[in-house]
């Protein structure tokens, strides 16, 4: 039987309900979606091997991409237009072109490089809180911390002039917000972007985009492509992810409190978070078969289109015991929040530097901080394909 796709999530805590049931009737099951049908991988094991990439294909030009079921057929002038949208979005890109575009920026996200990175992070921290602060005793947290610093870091990271940060603050709010013209504000990005290529360029600084441009292995529409990814990926998921995991920290004060007596457990705590949130599910996690073969016992077929369900994988009881609670003592670093194999997500380092700090930072300055409102009036983006709140009004 095939079920129906996407399902959206009932409770903030938690993926959607139906995947448990999906987990305990196979590892692969059939779903229905507007445009055909797809695999649906549900557990831990099979998700790291589909995610590894042997035999599987990532990117949408692949004969029986899942986003073909997923979404209507551009016309010819859209297709044209996503074309060079598309270009340097090298997620969506296999081997060896995604390698060519990872190995340039790897040396960009670096363990050492994010601790390079971590006084700049610390500073926009304690600014933003600074801000708050000054404000009075309430805050709306999305707004006023979690949309605020990616923002902010990313604009360091990309060298976005500071005078200028507000343009682009503004517009990729708009892109996170339900309602907003999604479309148009990140066209507005990307024309953004590709001036500000065209003027380092000029004048190359020491900074990610200089060093690309030194390097001179990118051309101009791929630099304004990489440019436009990494603020999305690394903006949007984080993001989210802040004020969702300081409400998960609130609900859970015996846990708070030892993270705070003992501020080592940070790092771990973070990982907890990533996997028990899984904000992304299977967003970033399309792909389709290149080879015949077998996944989990289950024979795949060239051209078949795949999602894997990183939520479901993440709560998979045959990975991680007692999966639906949270414990900050877990040690979940083989989640696959991230991903998995040559996809793993490039920035996974400074996203876990910014969630590290700003929790604990967080709550290190404001030891009351608690909701404003009743848990449940919290907006939430139960349809959205990356989960998170639309609000958190807060108060210390």
């Amino acid at each position: 039987m095939a079920h129906s796709f996407p399902v959206p999530r009932t409770c903030p805590f938690a993926p959607p309900p139906e995947y448990e049931a999906l987990r305990e009737e196979a590892p692969l099951v059939r779903a229905t979606l507007p445009r055909g049908e797809v695999w649906l991988v549900t557990r831990h094991a099979e998700a790291q091997q589909v995610l590894s990439g042997g035999g599987i294909s990532t990117s949408p030009a692949t004969p029986g991409h899942p986003g073909s079921a997923l979404h209507d057929a551009p016309s010819p002038e859209e297709a044209a237009a996503l074309e060079r949208f598309m270009t340097g979005h090298f997620i969506d890109l296999d081997p060896p072109e995604h390698t060519r575009f990872r190995r340039l920026l790897i040396p960009e996200f670096t363990v050492r490089r994010m601790k390079e990175l971590r006084p700049g992070i610390q500073a926009l921290v304690d600014g933003l809180i600074d801000d708050m602060v000054a404000a009075g005793s309430e805050a709306e947290l999305v707004q006023a911390f979690g949309l605020a610093l990616p923002s902010l870091v990313i604009c360091q990271l990309l060298g976005v002039p500071y005078d200028e940060r507000e343009f682009f603050q503004s517009r990729t709010r708009r892109m996170l917000t339900p309602g907003e013209d999604f479309h148009a504000a990140a066209y507005e990005i990307r024309d953004y972007l590709d001036g500000l290529v065209t003027s380092a360029e000029k004048a190359p600084r020491d900074d990610l985009l200089g060093r690309l441009i030194t390097g001179g292995r990118l051309t101009h529409d791929e630099l304004v492509g990489v440019m436009f990814l990494l603020l999305v990926a690394g903006h949007e998921t984080t993001a989210n992810m802040i004020p969702l995991a300081a409400l998960t920290l609130m609900k859970h004060p015996a846990q708070l409190a030892a993270l705070r007596e003992d501020p080592g457990r940070w790092p771990m705590a973070v990982e907890e978070l990533l996997r028990y949130h899984s904000i992304v599910d299977w967003a970033a996690f399309d792909r389709v078969a290149v080879e015949d073969q077998e996944i989990g016992g289950q024979l795949v077929r060239k051209g078949e289109g795949i999602f894997v369900l990183g939520a479901s994988a993440n709560r998979d009881e045959r990975a991680f015991e007692r999966p639906d609670e949270f414990d900050v003592e877990r040690g979940a670093r083989h989640h696959v929040a991230f991903g998995y194999g040559v996809h793993q997500c490039l920035g996974q380092n400074l996203a876990r530097a910014e969630l590290e700090i700003a929790l604990r930072t967080l709550f290190e300055r404001l030891p009351g901080l608690r909701l404003a409102v009743a848990e449940e009036e919290l907006p939430a983006k139960y349809d959205g394909p990356i989960f998170g709140l639309t609000s958190m009004p807060v108060a210390w």
